[in-house]
């Protein structure tokens, strides 16, 4: 956790901090062979130095970037769970509890679907 050490200090919200710290610490557990970084001031995870999953913290929600393809795959679980989404972002309320079972669905699918990608974001 320590590369998330200063972002999660700035989270001033301690129920938002303590969640995002969650959220992170069970992504690292989950899937070990990930590389945690901070990348244009948010969390994220990598394998083979393509992007998988980042979130960010809003007012309402944290937001779960999976890149548009898993939007595109996941929208209806999504939104059957109860969730919202951009094209970019799936928006997990803060007072609500964090579904890890889509999150690691949608971790699951990117790191399967970008096994052969060479680029950081898909083209």
């Amino acid at each position: 956790m320590e590369v998330f050490e200063d972002y999660l200090a700035r989270i001033d919200n301690p129920q938002q901090r303590m969640r995002t710290e969650e959220v992170l610490t069970w992504v690292m557990k989950k899937f070990p062979g990930l590389v945690p970084r901070i990348a244009w001031n948010q969390p994220m995870f990598t394998d083979h130095g393509t992007f998988i999953i980042g979130f960010s913290i809003a007012k309402h929600h944290l937001a779960v970037s999976p890149e548009r393809a898993g939007i595109l795959h996941f929208s209806d679980e999504i939104i059957k769970s109860g969730y919202s989404h951009s094209k970019q972002l799936v928006r997990f309320e803060w007072d609500r509890p964090f579904d890890f079972s889509l999150l690691e669905k949608m971790i699951e699918f990117n790191i399967s679907d970008k096994a052969d990608c060479s680029a950081f974001w898909r083209k």
